[in-house]
């Protein structure tokens, strides 16, 4: 019998769970627990950070796991590291559900970093109205230049006071559509756009409406992770499941 638990948080990881409880498979969604208000999951669902590899390790061989779907976003890379490690001490198959990122196209005028430091010193200068499309996490971080006036979009209102001095806070819950975006800059009066490089649609309205303003984006890149299998497709994480399983994996 498999028992899979699926590292989530994204819009995939929540198409997973409704496929395997289609079908009837038995698994439970892990949630980091930065979201106040997640969906509504058709599997149980636990909450909260496992303590590193080695509790990742222990929770897989304590509730006999086996199978392991990373579905965490693209730059939770903490946590798709530990996964590696921890699957492989555990001896559970390990696939990680994934986003293709984003390439330019004609039109785009992108300049890609490679990290959130990297971001904050390109963002030095004079002033802009910034779209900061970074989520909450890494607004600390973008105090180091307080001379732009940034334009957030949370799914949460903000706990307190935001460590950014010049700020407008547009509380919206994803996928977005490029219609949105577009009246967003033109509102906004945006001339800069920061972002992840997260991949999918769900985000990727403000790259499209980006274009057609003719508005520079600042791609931050992924990281880099250790060897995994990689794959993009809910159909294809459930051939995986089907094979291993038929395989006594």
């Amino acid at each position: 019998m498999r028992n899979i638990l699926i590292l989530g948080g994204t819009t995939e990881a929540t198409a997973l769970a409704q496929a395997l409880a289609q079908r009837g498979d038995t698994a439970v969604l892990s949630y980091a627990g930065r979201v106040e208000t997640p969906r509504a999951q058709p599997v149980p669902v636990r909450t909260g950070g496992f303590g590193g590899v080695a509790g990742l390790t222990e929770y897989l061989r304590i509730n006999n796991v086996t199978h392991l779907v990373d579905a965490t976003h693209p730059f939770a890379a903490t946590m798709s590291e530990n996964a590696v490690v921890a699957a492989r001490e555990a001896g559970v198959p390990l696939a990680a559900l994934t986003r293709p990122a984003w390439q330019p196209v004609p039109g785009d005028n992108w300049r890609s970093v490679p990290d959130i430091p990297s971001a904050v010193q390109a963002v030095a200068g004079d002033s802009q109205r910034v779209f900061l499309a970074l989520g909450r996490m890494h607004l600390a971080e973008f105090a180091a230049q307080p001379q732009h006036h940034y334009v957030l979009r949370l799914v949460d209102p903000p706990l307190g006071r935001l460590p950014l001095p010049q700020t407008t806070v547009i509380v919206s819950r994803g996928p977005f559509r490029v219609a949105d975006d577009t009246y967003l800059m033109r509102e906004h009066r945006i001339e800069l756009v920061v972002c992840k490089n997260a991949g999918g649609d769900g985000a990727s309205a403000k790259l499209a409406a980006a274009r057609g303003l003719g508005i520079p984006v600042l791609m931050i890149d992924r990281p880099v992770l250790p060897p995994r299998r990689e794959m993009h497709e809910v159909a294809e994480v459930l051939r995986w499941l089907d094979h291993s399983a038929n395989l006594g994996v």
